[in-house]
């Protein structure tokens, strides 16, 4: 819901902050007192476009600030998620700003914004229903999203839409196949030469760590034999080994040790070098016995490490790229269809487009019913409203092809009176028609209907009376499940609401300002009397507002 709109030097208004309750509001004041003056100010700042005229004169720019509260919208909370537009949880703000020059400013949530981003966002948040380009109801896209909504179809739409989407890519890909079918053949017999070939290979990073260790110690086999002697010899079985030499020590200065006491801390310092010394010799002879010359071993293993050089020098890669380079290879190749081709792809086409088919038109089926059914409410309910034997329907065009959305195109049409031919709506609808047409609408479809924030402008045109008591019973009830904001000049629609505010106009230092009240009961009674009785308030205008009043 709207929490909160700022508006500053915007046409005559200089500065208003104005706070929104839920439920139904009217917005009452005399004409040309500026009530759609903040239709105007709530449109810029939901991306409407701009005009330099609407800065106040003689001042360098406007500004227009709107607080809403999307706790009860996780769709759009994921959308500004996405787009890198997220502020507060359950908070989003936005703000314009225009110019006198002409250049205009949007942001989102403090970031600056496309006009599109907030257009799109806008349109989510808030429908203004009245002569205006905010009105959804002309828009074939909301059109058909309000019926699937009320034919419980959003769910079925949206695995249309994949499914369309899934036979479109098939077909691009089979499409592409057909039209490079040479270089793809070629590319295919490239792929599976390759694929072949490192299969044959049947090479591994394990191995090739593997190979690397073995050549190392089989290429320098006889230098490590040499060297292994070397050490057995001079450490424990050469006739001046260190062991021998050693033990000599250590058997003098046990003996001497029975002269001083003060030996043995040197002997515990020799014992533990004796035994290291014995368990080195142990390690050697045993590394010893494992260690040979092999030739054939070596022959082998430097055999496969030069195919696996020279394959990758032929892929211009290392070797252990190889492994990666086969799995991509064998990725390719299936996209390509494998050994199948062109046949594969086809059948895979084939079977999307059944698959497509079949939804599309389960969709279709559920689209009529839903259509039949909404038809008939809006149009009992636009009898209620001042266009009496006019009628509302839902056109569902065959397309010859399909698309993302189904096999349809839906237009919603209306015939405002009698004897009048169905037509699209904003062809035929006046601003007043369309204002209680939408009303009909989202009156039917309150419960599905997602956009929270309606405002009504016009809908009181042409009308009064019974109508006016319908009208404003109307709105009452839409304001249960929406925030409902509507300017009018009929008190019966006034009496109706659960808020007013009254709008004035008046002159400050030889300029015109327009200033926003929100009324109190007591002066609740007074404006409808106004709006009853003129400019003189009676006694008897002031009775009939209250009662006027104590019947909502």
């Amino acid at each position: 819901m709207l929490r909160q709109l700022g508006i500053r030097d915007f046409v005559i208004v200089d500065r208003l902050d104005l706070e929104f309750d839920s439920g139904f509001t009217v917005l009452t004041g005399e004409t040309g007192a500026g009530k759609s003056i903040l239709i105007d100010a709530l449109s810029l700042v939901l991306g409407e476009r701009s005009d330099a005229e609407l800065v106040r004169d003689g001042c360098a720019r406007a500004e227009i600030s709107a607080e809403f509260d999307i706790r009860a919208l996780p769709d759009l909370a994921h959308w500004l998620e996405t787009n890198d537009l997220a502020g507060e949880p359950g908070v989003c703000l936005l703000r314009r700003v225009l110019e006198a020059g002409g250049r205009s400013r949007a942001y989102l949530n403090g970031r600056p914004s496309t006009l599109a981003q907030v257009k799109e966002l806008g349109e989510r948040l808030v429908d203004i229903h009245g002569q205006h380009e905010h009105q959804s109801l002309v828009r074939s896209a909301a059109q058909r999203e309000l019926l699937d909504a009320f034919g419980g179809s959003l769910p079925l739409a949206r695995d249309v839409e994949q499914a369309w989407r899934r036979w479109q890519e098939l077909k691009r890909r089979r499409i592409e196949w057909e039209s490079n079918a040479k270089a793809l053949a070629a590319e295919r017999e490239r792929l599976q030469w390759q694929v072949r070939e490192l299969t044959q290979l049947a090479f591994s990073a394990a191995e090739w760590a593997e190979l690397q260790a073995d050549h190392r110690r089989l290429a320098h086999a006889a230098s490590l034999i040499e060297t292994v002697e070397s050490a057995l010899e001079l450490l424990s079985e050469g006739e001046a080994a260190a062991l021998t030499t050693l033990n000599g020590v250590v058997s003098r200065l046990q003996a001497a040790q029975e002269f001083d006491a003060d030996l043995k801390d040197v002997l515990d310092m020799l014992e533990p070098a004796q035994i290291q010394i014995q368990e080195a010799g142990y390690s050697l002879r045993h590394y010893r016995q494992r260690l040979d010359l092999d030739p054939a071993r070596l022959r082998d293993v430097e055999q496969r490490l030069d195919a696996v050089h020279s394959t990758a020098r032929k892929y211009r890669c290392t070797p252990d790229e190889l492994p990666q380079l086969l799995a991509q290879a064998e990725s390719r190749l299936e996209e390509l269809g494998g050994t199948a081709g062109a046949q594969a792809l086809l059948k895979e086409e084939r079977e999307a487009g059944e698959a497509y088919l079949s939804v599309a038109r389960q969709l279709t089926e559920r689209r009529g019913r839903a259509a039949r059914e909404l038809a008939g409410l809006v149009t009992d309910s636009m009898q209620k409203l001042a266009m009496a034997g006019g009628r509302f329907e839902i056109e569902l065009e065959r397309l010859s092809e399909g698309g993302a959305h189904g096999q349809e195109r839906i237009e919603f049409q209306v015939a405002p009176h009698a004897g009048a031919v169905p037509r699209p709506l904003a062809k035929v609808a006046s601003g007043g028609e369309l204002s209680r047409l939408s009303l009909a609408v989202q009156s039917v479809t309150s419960q599905v209907a997602r956009v929270p924030v309606l405002i009504f402008d016009e809908v009181d045109a042409g009308i009064g009376g019974r109508v006016a008591d319908i009208v404003g019973r109307m709105l009452k009830e839409l304001g249960r499940r929406h925030q409902v904001m509507c300017i009018t000049h009929l008190p019966q629609v006034a009496a109706a609401a659960d808020h007013q505010w009254r709008v004035a106009k008046q002159q400050v230092a030889g300029r015109a300002l327009s200033s926003v009240t929100p009324l109190a009961s007591g002066d609740r009674v007074d404006e409808i009397a106004r709006m009853l009785g003129g400019l003189r308030i009676t006694d008897t205008t002031r009775k009939h507002a209250a009662e006027l009043l104590g019947k909502t």
